[in-house]
């Protein structure tokens, strides 16, 4: 379990970064103006030009193959819920790297989702393990 949870971190991080580029990409290149083919190909060629969205896209790409190993290792009950701590992560990486503020009640949101998620985390360790099979008696060579 401690691996897997490593891994989730490093995963959580990549995502949170690319997160907080992903946003800071779009706020340069500006609201979108009306609903329009013209204005989506605009926001569209716009957004494959700037650094910052193609960083974001990259690490949210590299996020999303970490979860699909996850998800190949774990219950889909236990991952995907886990997921939700990047919640604090990125509330972390938009204070610090946007210079965003992060209100009180926003911190005391997040920390419900890192209480729930702490409990999914703890159903994994006391979940029933399997009873081992008795082995018979040819198997251990008694008689």
């Amino acid at each position: 379990m401690t691996k897997i949870l490593i891994i989730l971190i490093f995963a959580l991080c990549v995502e949170s970064v690319g997160v907080v580029f992903l946003s800071k990409g779009l706020k340069q290149i500006g609201e979108v103006q009306s609903i329009s083919a013209r204005e989506i190909g605009r926001i569209i060629a716009k957004g494959a030009a700037n650094p910052s969205v193609l960083l974001g896209v990259a690490l949210e790409a590299v996020f999303f193959g970490v979860l699909l190993y996850l998800l190949s290792q774990r219950d889909v009950s236990l991952i995907w819920p886990l997921t939700a701590l990047g919640f604090l992560v990125t509330a972390f990486a938009a204070k610090f790297i946007l210079k965003e503020e992060v209100s009180a009640v926003r911190w005391a949101g997040i920390l419900l989702i890192v209480i729930g998620a702490s409990l999914v985390s703890y159903s994994e360790k006391a979940k029933s393990k399997p009873p081992v099979p008795a082995t018979s008696q040819s198997e251990t060579g008694v008689k």
